[in-house]
């Protein structure tokens, strides 16, 4: 097996190398380097692991410019509800004025797409990919990268690194004028359904909570915090659980919109209305919430501006220009609607 590993000094391939180089270094056939750099699932994954090694050691140089197809990726961990809507909204509408196509991919609530899903990207060759609250994987990264694809994450779920092009929003602010709101009202024990501990979004969510109530110098009491999903389900789970508290809490901010609504299920088994017994705060701000009865109070998360952020970038990155900025961040704000009110006495 040839090695991949160039004598000491050598200078790296400029501009990346050709297919046949690859080959060459890789000990391989010109046709079997082409079917891993177009993505062709007929390789044997040893074959295709020493191949991908070359490739992201030396960098690949097409032979001639290759027009992408005119396809927007976008992944999304599930489809299923407003908050899906939204950034499919966001998308098309940027994509549309660019005369892109939309593909999408439902990971069906994982935050890693599959080997098949690269497969496919790689067949594809589309303009760009778009990732909500979900990531490549490293090696999925570097082969949509050695292919030229560009990608940006949207919402991610860990900290993304300035490397990768991303669109975030201010969650820290979010949770501290959510939680400030209550404070204000007059509420002290106030409750906290995040969402899962190892998303970015919830760790600045709950930062911002716990900087309100530190402020406001109210302790913050580990037995009103609870871990959650991001869904109707926990929402109801925890709300009542909370409910069932010795001393209950006054009020709860569940850290997306389908856990608030969790929580007035919660409320109306335990007999208590809303506002007047327990104020609710939600965060995203989708269309239903303003439906809920009583309307939501919660924060304005701008998907569907995040999402058309991702698209222009994937657009400027397709057209070969430059970025003035790796990731960006756009704001949040309290929607005060007619869940919330003043603890009774």
């Amino acid at each position: 097996m040839t090695s991949t590993t160039r004598p000491t000094g050598a200078p790296a391939e400029r501009g990346g190398a050709t297919i046949a180089r690859i080959a060459e270094l890789a000990g391989v056939s010109t046709a079997t380097v082409s079917k891993v750099v177009n993505g062709r699932s007929e390789v044997a994954p040893e074959t295709r692991a020493l191949v991908e090694g070359v490739i992201r050691e030396h960098g690949y140089r097409r032979q001639k410019k290759q027009n992408r197809a005119a396809l927007v990726e976008l992944v999304l961990h599930e489809l299923e509800g407003a908050y899906a809507m939204e950034v499919i909204k966001g998308v098309e509408r940027v994509a549309g004025e660019h005369e892109l196509a939309l593909v999408l991919t439902e990971l069906h609530g994982r935050h890693t797409p599959g080997r098949t899903w690269i497969d496919g990207v790689l067949t594809r060759k589309p303009a760009g990919v778009i990732t909500v609250f979900s990531a490549p994987t490293s090696a999925q990264r570097e082969q949509l990268a050695s292919r030229g694809i560009p990608f940006v994450l949207v919402d991610p779920t860990s900290d993304p690194t300035h490397e990768y092009p991303s669109v975030g929003t201010s969650n820290w602010d979010g949770g501290l004028s959510a939680t400030r709101h209550l404070l204000d009202l007059g509420h002290r024990r106030i409750a906290a359904i995040t969402g899962p501990s190892a998303a970015l979004s919830s760790r600045a969510r709950l930062d911002g909570y716990r900087a309100a109530l530190d402020n406001a110098g109210v302790p913050v009491d580990p037995a009103l915090i609870r871990t959650g999903d991001f869904n109707i389900v926990d929402g109801l789970a925890h709300g009542r659980d909370l409910l069932r508290l010795d001393e209950p809490p006054t009020a709860i901010f569940a850290f997306n919109d389908a856990q608030a609504y969790g929580v007035y299920q919660a409320a109306h088994e335990a007999g208590l209305r809303i506002p007047h017994d327990l104020s609710v705060v939600g965060f995203d701000d989708l269309p239903p919430a303003q439906w809920a009865i009583p309307a939501l109070t919660t924060v304005h998360q701008p998907l569907r501006e995040m999402a058309a952020a991702a698209t222009s970038i994937i657009v400027t990155l397709a057209q070969g220009d430059p970025l003035p900025q790796n990731r960006i961040m756009l704001t949040t704000e309290l929607v005060i609607r007619a869940s919330t009110a003043a603890p009774r006495s």
